[in-house]
């Protein structure tokens, strides 16, 4: 008798722990899924673009093959004019898909996990981020873009994933990951 309640003791016990292992990885799987990293997507094309009526700089950095192969390449249509304000937006692509996806449906979708900042080397140059999040904070998919005194130098565009906001209005003090970096020569003439 003894022996029988001791298997009928292990078979219960081997049930337990097989249900408990169950339970953890279904667990185990279900806490991944919601606290999963960022996936990034595929950035092969910035463009920003500034209009002043018929003055239009168009600012594209492509890199077709992603990440870790060729280098990517940056063409800028042509000199700002000297204290000129302009009205600018910024569009971000993976050309890898055919049509090509639009990801800054993606950014303005999600504006509280992103934001973007601009950065110029030209002390006259001012850009405003237009565009808000839901609560308010600024995403920079929509800019005014102030020319001052002429001068040459360089634009640099990030895009910051899970940034801190609000911030100073700085990249480096936003935190979170960089899901774009380039950088345009530019002149203002």
């Amino acid at each position: 008798m003894k022996n029988i309640k001791s298997v009928k003791t292990i078979k219960l016990l081997a049930l337990l722990l097989v249900t408990s292992i169950a339970f953890v990885s279904c667990s185990s799987d279900d806490d991944d899924h919601d606290d999963h990293d960022h996936e990034e997507e595929l950035i092969t094309t910035v463009t920003y673009e500034l209009i002043n009526g018929t003055d239009i700089v168009t600012l594209v950095y492509q890199d077709l093959d992603g990440e870790g192969g060729a280098d990517g390449n940056t063409t800028v249509s042509g000199p700002l004019t000297a204290n000129t304000v302009y009205s600018a937006t910024i569009e971000l692509l993976n050309e890898t898909e055919n049509p090509a996806e639009d990801i800054t449906e993606e950014v303005e979708a999600e504006g509280d996990e992103h934001e973007f900042f601009y950065t110029s080397s030209i002390s006259d140059v001012t850009i405003t981020k237009l565009d808000e999040d839901s609560d308010g904070n600024p995403v920079g998919i929509v800019t005014t873009f102030v020319t001052g005194d002429a001068g040459s130098g360089s634009l640099t565009i990030e895009l910051i994933h899970e940034p801190t906001k609000p911030n100073d209005g700085t990249s480096a003090s936003a935190g979170g990951s960089t899901d774009v970096d380039v950088t345009f020569p530019i002149e203002v003439q």
